[in-house]
Parts: C-alpha cells; structure tokens; sequence
C-alpha cells in the first residue's frame, strides 16, 4: 500500500503438503489477540520435539495480520479494525459460495471423498484468480488467508475476548457430530451458528459447504472443512502457564483428528453435557448511558432473568443515589465475556451471557 515497504506471513508446515488429514490453525486475525499466538508458540515447540509420529498435513500461522500488527497509536496497537477503510479484519472474506456451486454443479457423485477432493480444488482455484485481481493488501491478506485453510479438514482460527471464558463458535451444521472439538479445547460455551452474511473467516470457509449440501445434496458436504472461531479466554490472561496448557489442548485435538498419532489412547470426558446454545441466544448487555462499570458478578456466573450484573455509575451527578443506573440480565445463562475497560459509553456491550437454551450432547454423538 505504500512504497518501500513489504509484509509476509510466517507458516510453520509440518508433514508433506499433499498429506490428509490437514489441520490448519491461524491467530491473531484481530492483531492485538494474542492468546493464540503465544498457544501456537507452544504447540510449535511441542511439534518440533516430534513426540508422536506425524501423520498427516499441519500448518500454523501465529501471526496472521501484520497489517493490524503495525496499526500502532502512541504506544497501542489497534489491531481488530483496519485504519485504512474502518473494516474489521474478520470480517469480509470472499463469499463464494454461489460460484463455487455453479462450478462443481453436474460434475458431482455419489462418492464422498471424490467430491470433497473436487470441491477443494475448485475453491483453491477462484481463491487463485481472486488474489491476482485482489486491489489492496488488506483484500490480499483476507484471500491469502483463505487459500492457506481452504483445504483444511479442520481449521482453527484463535481469538480472544476482552476477558472471557474459553468458548467456540461453530456451524451448526457441524453440531452434534463436533461437540468433541468444545470438549478437547475446553470450552465452556459452544455458540452455534448459521450464515450471517458477515462472512468472518470461519464463516468464509464453511458456506460454500453448507450450500452445495443443502442446494445439491452433495454427499461429503459437511466433512469438506470443519472450521471454529475459537476464544481463548480474555487478552489479560495471555501468559505461559495458560498458553502451554492451550497447547496441550491443541496437540490432543491433532491427535483426536487423526493429524498426530496416539489419538486412540485419549480419554475424552463424554458424561459432562456440553454447554451449547444458538447464538441467536446471546445476550449483549449494553449501557444506556456512559459510566464507571462496577460489576456484581464474576466471568463465569450463573444468572438469572432479572438479575442485577452491573451498575453504571456517574461520579458527576448531583445527587450520587441517582447516579447510579443498574444493568440486568434479561434471560438466565452463563457470563461468558465481560468489558475489561471500566468505562462504558452509551451503548457499549458491558458483557455477554449465553442464555440457557442448551443443546444436549450424549456420548453417542461423538461417534456419529
């Protein structure tokens, strides 16, 4: 974008490329999130140590926007929004859903691996002729991204909240036959999804699948690419201790998904029900005025419909008991995310809860 300066990603590959299963695991789409980034540092570490024998196709990449990386404003870096157009950088990634569809219509079988190998490469090749049309770096890096993970059996895309509990999102295409990826991550709370239009990078991966099995009735669809915006707790949390327990998790996914071997000596925690809800039923509490935010209850709290979680206070007011406004859970759930700053403006999302509208989840669904 700008004379006598370049930008790279850095991919750490490991296996032979033409090798399946493949996993692919990126972080740091919104730059300043770097709980996955320090994960993968870890997992990195643990994969040259070569514990277990490879058996299929990795790709890790810990930085996955330099350009956020470089957003830097007196000392803080402004990673999650592009400076140059105001865009979210997860956000705005190529539908191609429909192109894809045309291309592969007629020309599909009744043999699931056949057509997952041919809708690969389809996709590898708009992404191909996307990129060499791409107009600016931040539409390059969006499209890079995607060829990187575009034939992925699993793909990870790490993030966090401000502070928040480990969650993930996923198609619910996906559900229930995933529900093992929320137990090997740890998540507390699965949010289940369904096309936005948004088309965040998951999002991006997995519609083009979701529309050939629901247009087309492809067989294979839903194996084509599993793909989850996965949140590692908040940014105050990044640290060690946490990312190497992180990297354990993700090396035990590798293992599960057939990447590494020893997957068939893991214990897997089937009998703990797993929290998963639309994310339709996602609360936001926001302010509806500004103010100091003292909060009543802690990441992780149960609530209930009615329940006080948080107070906005106003140290201007003339009187300090009207000063005071309290904020409500509207539905019972989970706080899942919280604000880390202790100031909200007028209609900032002081936290978040995941109502309780589960999903059950036997044991028997994790071999479906």
């Amino acid at each position: 974008m700008s004379l006598g300066t370049e930008r790279y990603l850095t991919v750490h590959s490991y296996g032979d490329p033409d090798a399946t299963p493949k996993v692919y695991i990126q972080a740091a789409t919104h730059a300043g999130e770097l709980a996955g980034s320090l994960a993968l540092h870890h997992l990195i570490r643990r994969l040259d140590a070569a514990e277990h024998e490879l058996l299929g196709h990795i790709m890790l990449v810990p930085i996955a926007n330099p350009i956020g990386q470089s957003q830097v404003m007196r000392g803080t870096m402004s990673g999650r929004f592009a400076e140059v157009d105001g865009s979210n950088f997860n956000r705005g990634f190529p539908d191609i859903a429909a192109e894809v569809a045309n291309a592969v219509r007629g020309r599909l079988t009744e043999d699931p691996a056949s057509n997952v190998v041919l809708v690969r490469e389809v996709i590898a090749d708009i992404l191909a002729e996307q990129a060499s049309m791409a107009e600016t770096e931040i539409d390059y890096l969006r499209i890079t991204l995607m060829r990187l993970g575009c034939d992925a059996d699993l793909a990870l895309d790490l993030h966090c909240e401000e502070e928040g509990l480990v969650h993930l999102y996923l198609d619910t295409m996906h559900w229930p036959q995933a529900s093992d990826l929320s137990r090997l991550l740890g998540s507390e709370v699965t949010l289940l999804t369904n096309p936005t239009g948004a088309m965040s990078y998951d999002e991006a991966l997995t519609t083009p699948w979701r529309q050939l099995d629901e247009e087309l009735g492809a067989a294979g669809m839903c194996a084509g690419c599993l793909c989850s915006t996965v949140e590692l707790r908040g940014a105050g949390d990044v640290g060690d201790a946490l990312a190497e327990e992180d990297a354990d998790r993700l090396y035990r996914t590798l293992q599960r998904y057939g990447i590494i071997a020893g997957g068939e000596d893991l214990e897997i925690d089937t009998k703990t029900p797993v929290r998963a809800v639309p994310v339709e039923g996602m609360e936001r509490v926001q302010a509806p005025t500004p103010g100091i935010i003292s909060f009543r209850v802690q990441l992780g709290a149960e609530v209930t419909e009615g329940q006080p979680i948080a107070d906005l206070i106003d140290p201007t007011a003339d009187d300090p008991a009207e000063g005071r406004t309290e904020l409500f859970a509207e539905s019972d759930g989970i706080v899942y995310a919280r604000r880390i700053q202790r100031f909200a403006h007028t209609g900032a999302t002081v936290a978040k809860i995941a109502s309780n509208r589960p999903v059950t989840v036997t044991s028997s669904h994790l071999t479906d």
